[in-house]
């Protein structure tokens, strides 16, 4: 992993300052590309899980170093995809809204996640009737939950969630298939300060994003390409692929302290940081 240093910023982005997060992980024990249901997916190219493995513990352990908790779900063997633990549900002030994806092949994650979270306690959850693929499409900010739709989640998943957060949800058109989850074209860096690709969304949904984020990051094609936008945040690291080094300049010159990994065996299925991180957000 590459830290990369923060330079001085003016005014309040020189004060950012990091909140302790409680992460959702799942091991990649079992993770091949043995299907394809987005553009990244190639069961022809080979995958090595023992790199994916290692990849993916460099990642958990740098969430410890920055003083993060980690909590772990077996993974199951037939689910590959698994790993992408962000997919597996929406947890805001402590209620869980259970996933519920559009694929066959990854139908079976959504009840797995949600036993998990009935047996570490969580007591508000919900199975959803209509599709929508967690924090894949779900992203929180501090006014709101900006839901992705246009490839997996559906507009009617999208009032489900509504109704059982009481937040308002904002509905964001995704075009791009590369960018098929809203968390591989946008990521939240603090409250509500986000970072993302203008060119993977609909004229109208930019429109809201500049009229809701005036002063948000915009990512480069290169830079979104490398899944850069797929990133997660404490308020001042933003872990990030490595590979998104003029993003990471911006998130500099705006006060964070951007991290790079290489998750670039687990992009073989479609996902890199914010993909293998879900975030456990308790009640307030």
């Amino acid at each position: 992993m590459n830290a990369v240093a923060a330079s001085p910023a003016d005014g309040a982005r020189s004060e950012r300052r990091q909140r302790p997060r409680r992460y959702l992980m799942c091991r990649p024990t079992h993770f091949d590309v043995t299907y394809a249901i987005n553009p990244w997916m190639d069961p022809s190219k080979p995958v090595d899980t023992d790199l994916a493995i290692a990849q993916w513990e460099r990642l958990r352990a740098l969430y410890l170093e920055l003083g993060h908790q980690v909590e772990l779900i077996d993974p199951l063997p037939g689910l590959p995809d698994m790993v992408y633990a962000a997919n597996g549900a929406t947890v805001v002030d402590g209620k869980v809204l259970g996933a519920r994806f559009r694929n066959a092949e990854r139908a079976a994650e959504g009840p797995a996640y949600l036993d998990w979270f009935r047996t570490a306690g969580f007591t508000e959850r919900h199975d959803p009737q209509y599709v929508n693929e967690g924090e894949g499409d779900f992203l929180v900010t501090g006014s709101w939950v900006l839901a992705g739709r246009g490839f997996r989640s559906t507009p009617a998943g999208h009032a489900e969630a509504q109704e059982f957060f009481g937040r308002p949800v904002i509905g964001l058109e995704l075009t791009d298939p590369r960018y098929y989850h809203l968390d591989t074209a946008l990521a939240v860096l603090d409250t509500d300060e986000v970072m993302y690709n203008p060119q993977a969304f609909t004229p109208g949904s930019l429109a809201v994003l500049r009229r809701l984020f005036p002063d948000a990051v915009l990512a480069d094609p290169a830079d979104a390409a490398v899944f850069g936008l797929n990133a997660v945040s404490d308020g001042l690291h933003v872990v990030l692929p490595e590979a998104a080094t003029g993003l990471a300049d911006q998130l500099r010159a705006a006060g964070f302290r951007p991290v790079g990994v290489d998750l670039s065996e687990l992009l073989k299925g479609g996902g890199s940081v914010k993909c293998c991180t879900l975030e456990l957000r308790p009640r307030h």
